[in-house]
């Protein structure tokens, strides 16, 4: 729990908030977004966005178990603009780019495979799934 919290800490702080990943989860398709979550994420974030088991403890190689995306995870605690390069750099990557370059995660990068309008349309996705209040904290983040 200790390293979550840590790698939480390091990748808000300081981190500038794209203006525009911010405000595009507003009005995103979440029909589409519902199918494409379940195309491309389902797999490893549960198709009830629950995660896999024990996800707050890394494995025997050091890595955590893909978190869950619902309001029992912690997704809603991150701005847009992380959530948007997780997806699309993967987060090794998106990671790296806000100084945590030792943090071993295994989520691949989706630029390669979904368009950035696919992207928010799942972050938009994900975001409605939450409880008003996380909704509104999340959107804080982002300045909205």
């Amino acid at each position: 729990m200790g390293r979550i919290f840590l790698l939480s800490l390091a990748i808000t702080g300081g981190v500038a908030l794209s203006p525009a990943v911010a405000s595009s989860l507003e009005g995103r398709d979440i029909a589409r977004g519902k199918q494409l979550y379940a195309t491309h994420c389902a797999s490893c974030h549960g198709a009830d966005l629950e995660g896999q088991p024990d996800w707050r403890e890394a494995g025997p190689d050091g890595v955590l178990p893909a978190p869950p995306h619902d309001a029992t995870g912690h997704t809603w605690h991150h701005e847009s603009a992380l959530l948007f390069d997780y997806v699309k750099q993967g987060g090794a990557v998106a990671l790296a780019a806000r100084g945590v370059a030792d943090f071993p995660s295994v989520m691949p990068g989706f630029g390669g495979t979904l368009s950035d309008a696919e992207i928010l349309d799942i972050l938009g996705f994900i975001r409605s799934t939450w409880p008003e209040r996380m909704q509104a904290v999340q959107a804080a983040r982002d300045g909205q």
